[in-house]
């Protein structure tokens, strides 16, 4: 049987993208109460029945983030769980390469999440509630033309840890899923002659996600948990 979330309110940042969406689909369906915060200006018509979608939010400044969990507060009572799915990849050699794509990828990855975290704590620490980041498998291991995406995704895993040390003893759990590659419209299309079958399926990773913010995980924290699909 799934784990339940039933009345809980669960911010998804980057909610309006296709890992986000899956993300949403399967905890409302668990019984909780989503709102979701996205840079996109305007939530997109295929999004699942959520309570709350909040669209230009720039998750890299902390009035704004600040401002929409407010509002998330404001309408919904209360914040009980967080996924921090907004991010961003980048392939590029450190030879051809720019150090602007570095710059890009620590203010994609590292800091929405920083920011996202720390306007949410407030909500958490009342609540008892539970953080969950989305990492990426090559945090642990990255391969040619991933060096900057990867030392971003790493930061996330840091993030994770150093947060929950933080946090252990007052109520909240930190943890994150390292995904290899997720099916999704994006990536096929930039791999077109790959075998998607082998990839990580949204709604599976996103189950890994519904758990981490269940009463059955409230003794994980601090975890950074592979989920590779037959990558």
């Amino acid at each position: 049987m799934s784990p339940r979330l039933d009345s809980r309110v669960i911010v998804i940042t980057g909610g309006f993208g296709a890992l986000g969406r899956a993300v949403a689909a399967r905890l409302v369906a668990a019984g909780a109460r989503v709102a979701l915060l996205d840079r996109a200006p305007v939530a997109q018509a295929d999004l699942p029945d959520v309570a709350l979608a909040l669209g230009s939010v720039d998750l890299g400044q902390e009035a704004g983030c600040q401002a929409a969990y407010a509002q998330v507060g404001a309408t919904l009572g209360a914040v009980h769980g967080v996924v921090n799915v907004a991010g961003g990849f980048t392939w590029e050699t450190v030879e051809g390469g720019t150090l602007a794509s570095w710059d890009r990828m620590y203010e994609t990855n590292v800091r929405t999440a920083v920011v996202s975290c720390r306007a949410a704590l407030p909500y958490l620490l009342a609540s008892g509630g539970s953080i969950v980041n989305v990492g990426a498998a090559a945090a642990q291991k990255a391969g040619m033309g991933m060096g900057a995406y990867a030392a971003s995704k790493a930061g996330v895993a840091r993030l994770t840890e150093a947060l929950a040390e933080e946090l252990k003893d007052r109520g909240v759990t930190v943890n994150a899923v390292l995904p290899s590659i997720i099916d999704t419209p994006a990536n096929r299309a930039d791999m077109p002659g790959a075998d998607a079958t082998r990839w990580v399926a949204p709604d599976k990773l996103a189950a890994v996600i519904a758990f981490l913010l269940s009463d059955e995980a409230s003794a994980l924290t601090g975890a950074c948990i592979p989920v590779n699909g037959r990558v």
